[in-house]
């Protein structure tokens, strides 16, 4: 493979972002979630299997985590189908522009879930997250097969 494309560079820059905001979650997550297990006194064994001390932290640690876990959904399958583009040449503007409008969607659904988490916002960017996410996969594919 030569030389990177601007857009390809932009489109893995974009990969880059996603961990990026993976990372603030996880200390986000880390940052609310112990201070409140050692409130409510909960021995780290008990929290063994996801969920099964929900009811004794409160939702605002909850929201945290439970943006985190959804970091490791569909944002696998960007990460998959922006490396597809950029390893099979065809990045250019229209995929530079869906992946960064991914990303901007990504942030601003984590920002929403994870402090006032309103259901309709949320499942609004995630929709169009996806939108995006589907416009790059069915271009990729046409443009591929």
């Amino acid at each position: 493979m030569g030389e990177l494309t601007a857009a390809a560079q932009s489109m893995l820059h974009a990969i880059l972002a996603m961990g990026l905001l993976t990372l603030v979650m996880f200390i986000w997550m880390y940052a609310t979630r112990l201070p409140a297990f050692s409130k409510v006194k909960l021995d780290p064994q008990e929290a063994m299997h996801p969920g099964s001390y929900h009811d004794r932290i409160p939702s605002e640690v909850r929201r945290v985590a439970d943006n985190y876990n959804h970091l490791f959904e569909a944002p696998t399958l960007f990460y998959a189908t922006v490396l597809a583009i950029v390893l099979l040449g065809l990045a250019d503007g229209g995929h530079v522009i869906a992946a960064w409008a991914y990303v901007g969607l990504r942030v601003a659904h984590s920002i929403v879930q994870a402090t006032f988490n309103r259901v309709l916002v949320r499942f609004a960017l995630f929709a169009l997250s996806w939108v995006a996410l589907g416009f790059m996969i069915v271009r990729a594919a046409l443009a591929s097969f």
